[in-house]
């Protein structure tokens, strides 16, 4: 970290370096040092609303729509043409409106600096933009202040800062102006050093300004945050799908076109006749209702999620969210109520050492007329003293008292009640004990072991002394020798009554958590522990061992790892980024320190209350407070995965099915073996119930496990079934090739489309049909219509004037019938062999 040497220097030394004294600088001479370091701002690469716009038809699918948008209009197929636009407009709007709203990460960032800030100029007291802010300048910070700028500490008064948007952590740090013994390598240690972003919780102080604006710690998290693009699950899942169906049409279109044109020459009539042909043909073979099906889909999931309180934000995060296969949070707040409570007194007398240690509260601070804790150890203790001692203790004068010390790590009060003036000592077990000398062997060792169970269950503990007796009003605060230890008490933030069940169903789910945290080792492992993360409460790796690791140490470590303490916002981003080498990650989080780490993962998750910047980044805001919400998201992604691929299942089989048989035919007859405008009914009509899929109902089987688009997988599904489905169109050509051209055309369009409907029932599951989980009432109603439609058509006006259809008799019906009948039989057949065959048959 930049600020470590200044951990270890003295101010004077700082001073020097940074050309200033504690009279502050010079008008003139702050202005040359905006010149050279810049504004005291966060600012990023802008992007401009077209620069979003323009990234939304960057996308392999996108151009498929166009180039049949285009061919559909070509041909006069203006409803055709319109749809595909229509589906294009939809997903460039919800893309548009997602990336243009994360933007705005960069502005909620810049709120935290947005501040006045007082300053020393030429040695006068002065109160300007924090902007204006430059390193050298000496800055006074008070109760309630933001601090706008990294400064090392000249000089301090009771001085607490509340670090949590770096950290993550809510307990206010207690800082000190003196250079310690070692460089600091985390904000956790960087004692003598306030950071931008932060807040002061209580005290005064004084320090010289060393970091602004990117330069600063918040500066390295707006960078991470703001430069970082996150690469939808589901966006490369399509775009893989759309460069394989691409690559395909153009390869049989360019073979057929020149077989055609060797075959049967290339007279201007025929010439013109194939390339409308081709057209069509290319055109039935794009899905292009894939945008619609997925919208839908997405749109069912997020609903399904907003009757729980949760928020999505990006829609394609639904189904991004069932594919993850590792889930890292936060601790606190996440899994924890973020809210320290007394876990345990041990005392001879519980009720007084609760009052004593409330008395010495460091943060008993004046608040309209009433003084009130403001410290989350404070406020625990509180909560648990009596109604009749917290009266007491509001009456009780303080004569002195030192503030809690880093090096000393205790804080002293001289109080005075009645006519008795007691000194109450408080602090670190460690530190109270060896000023209590009234203790046996025996008794000390009784509480170093009643401390260290206390601390493997990842509870903070202080200890309680007094001395009271013949203490005189001039006696010396300092003078702690024969102190009287009255007792400890430990403290835990309470584990989340549904953290356990949650993580315990996300496992079952085939999901990996994992704990990213700024908090201590022992603490974050104690709650691993407890929530069944880790057998081992001290299997922790700590941020900074695994910053020292090679990238194939760093790599093992994340693999085996489950809980990561003190880790930084860097160190966060670093291994989420490891992670997603291997893994498609989910991460849940709050606070600032967040940012970077949401912005990167595939599915950012942030709680309710996180931080402005947190929920900016994110992608899924739960305001329900449980993790059990993100199993249901879970479930609901993959039922959304599940449909998207049985809908490419689907249309690969029957559109490349009957792509190839046309395509065959063709070069077999003299004329064309269906029309291009039947070509187009055809996708038109099929379409109707392939967008019904989106909300078709799933078989629990498919929940199991996280789920990404694997191209092989369903392209060997769809050119085996493919290939009966090509000759079952083969069947319906052998059959009628002989009658009149239209008679072919039109028993070949209702078989076609009948095919393609029974095609959805069977490829909707891997189970035999009827031990699948029922249709949704949508896709079963769609299909009656649509049988209806196919078969009612060719007999009316409309069907033989504009489609050219010749309407089929009883007995070419009854043909047709028992070949799609045969079909769906051979199809349910082979669909069972190969998912037995390949393991994926579902029990």
């Amino acid at each position: 970290m930049y600020f470590s040497a200044y951990t270890v220097e003295k101010v004077s030394v700082i001073c020097d370096k940074l050309k200033t004294k504690v009279e502050g600088l010079s008008f003139e001479e702050a202005k040359k040092r905006i010149q050279q370091y810049g504004f005291n701002q966060i600012s990023g690469k802008e992007i401009k609303w077209f620069h979003i716009l323009g990234r939304q038809f960057k996308s392999p699918f996108i151009y498929l729509l166009f180039f049949a948008a285009g061919l559909s209009l070509v041909l006069g197929e203006k409803v055709d043409g319109i749809m595909i636009i229509g589906f294009i407009l939809i997903n460039t709007v919800l893309g548009f409106s997602q990336e243009y709203h994360s933007e705005k990460s960069l502005q909620m960032l810049k709120k935290f600096v947005l501040w006045k800030a007082r300053v020393k100029r030429e040695n006068k007291n002065e109160l300007i933009d924090s902007k204006q802010l430059v390193p050298g300048d000496i800055v006074m910070i008070e109760t309630g202040d933001m601090i706008s700028a990294d400064i090392r500490l000249i000089d301090i008064n009771d001085l607490s800062i509340d670090e949590s948007i770096l950290t993550g952590e809510s307990e206010p740090v207690n800082k000190v102006n003196t250079e310690l013994d070692h460089e600091a390598l985390s904000v956790h240690e960087a004692h003598n050093i306030c950071f931008s972003g932060t807040k002061v919780v209580s005290g005064q102080g004084t320090g010289v300004v060393i970091a602004t604006g990117r330069n600063a710690v918040i500066g390295e998290v707006a960078k991470l945050t703001t430069e970082t693009t996150r690469e939808s699950i589901f966006e490369k899942g399509i775009a893989r799908f759309s460069n394989f169906i691409l690559r395909m049409i153009l390869v049989i279109l360019i073979l057929l076109f020149v077989v055609n044109i060797a075959l049967k020459g290339a007279d201007q009539n025929h010439l013109l006749e194939l390339v409308l042909f081709s057209i069509a043909l290319a055109v039935s073979v794009i899905p292009e209702a894939l945008p619609v099906v997925t919208t839908l889909s997405l749109s069912r999931g997020a609903l399904q999620l907003a009757k729980n309180k949760v928020v999505v934000k990006r829609l394609s995060a639904v189904e991004d969210l069932g594919s993850i296969e590792v889930l890292c949070t936060d601790k606190t707040g996440t899994l924890t109520e973020n809210k320290l409570t007394v876990a345990n007194i041990n005392s001879p007398n519980q009720t007084e050492c609760l009052y004593y240690a409330a008395l010495a509260s460091s943060f008993l601070t004046e608040k309209k007329g009433e003084r009130e804790p403001n410290n989350s150890f404070d406020i625990a203790l509180w909560d648990r003293v009596e109604k009749k001692n917290k009266e007491k203790i509001l009456k009780i004068k303080r004569l002195s008292e030192i503030p809690f010390d880093p090096e000393r790590k205790r804080n002293s009060v001289l109080v005075k009640n009645n006519e008795a003036t007691i000194l109450i000592v408080r602090g670190a077990p460690e530190s109270v004990i060896g000023c209590s000398h009234d203790l046996s062997a025996q008794k000390k060792q009784e509480y170093l072991s009643w401390l260290k169970i206390e601390g493997r269950e990842g509870r903070r503990c202080i200890a309680i002394a007094v001395k009271q007796d013949h203490i005189q009003h001039d006696y010396d605060i300092k003078d702690e020798n024969n102190l009287n230890l009255i007792g400890l008490i430990s403290f835990i933030d309470p584990i989340k009554d549904s953290a356990k069940d949650a993580i315990l169903q996300a496992e079952k789910l085939g999901i990996e958590v994992k704990i990213l945290t700024g908090d201590s080792k022992e603490v974050s492992g104690a709650v691993a522990h407890q929530v069944g993360l880790a057998d081992n409460p001290e299997k922790v790796l700590l941020g900074e061992d695994l910053e020292k690791m090679n990238n194939e140490d760093q790599m093992k470590a994340v693999k085996s790892f489950s809980v990561f303490a003190r880790v930084s916002p860097q160190q966060k981003y670093r291994i989420i980024e490891l992670l997603q080498r291997n893994k498609e990650v989910g991460f849940l989080g709050e606070g600032i320190n967040d940012a970077p780490a949401l912005k990167l993962a595939n599915v950012a998750l942030v709680v309710d209350g996180a931080a402005d910047i947190a929920r900016e980044a994110a992608d899924i805001v739960l305001l329900k407070k449980s993790l059990a919400v993100i199993i249901e998201g879970i479930e609901n992604g993959r039922k959304v995965f599940a449909n998207t691929v049985k809908y490419l299942k689907i249309t690969l089989i029957s559109n490349f099915g009957n792509f190839y048989a046309i395509a065959i035919a063709s070069l077999i007859i003299p004329f064309l073996p269906m029309l291009p405008v039947q070509i187009l009914l055809l996708n038109l009509l099929s379409d109707f119930p392939m967008i019904a899929i989106a909300l078709d109902s799933v078989d629990p089987a498919e929940l199991k496990r996280p789920r990404t688009y694997n191209i092989k997988e369903v392209v060997l599904i769809a050119i085996i079934l493919g290939l009966v489905s090509t000759v079952f169109d083969s069947i319906f050509f052998m059959l009628f090739f002989r009658e009149d051209p239209s008679i072919l055309q039109t028993n070949w369009f209702i078989g076609s489309v009948l095919t393609e409907l029974v095609l959805i029932f069977s490829v909707r599951t891997h189970f035999f049909f009827l031990r699948a989980k029922a249709p949704s009432k949508v896709l079963s109603l769609l299909f009656v219509f649509i049988v209806g439609v196919t078969i009612i058509m060719p007999y009316t006006g409309l069907g033989e004037s504009l489609f050219k259809f010749h309407p089929p008799t009883l007995n070419h019906l009854l043909i047709i019938f028992g070949v799609v009948l045969s079909y769906f039989v051979v199809t349910e057949t082979i669909k069972i062999f190969y998912y037995r065959f390949t393991g994926n048959y579902q029990k």
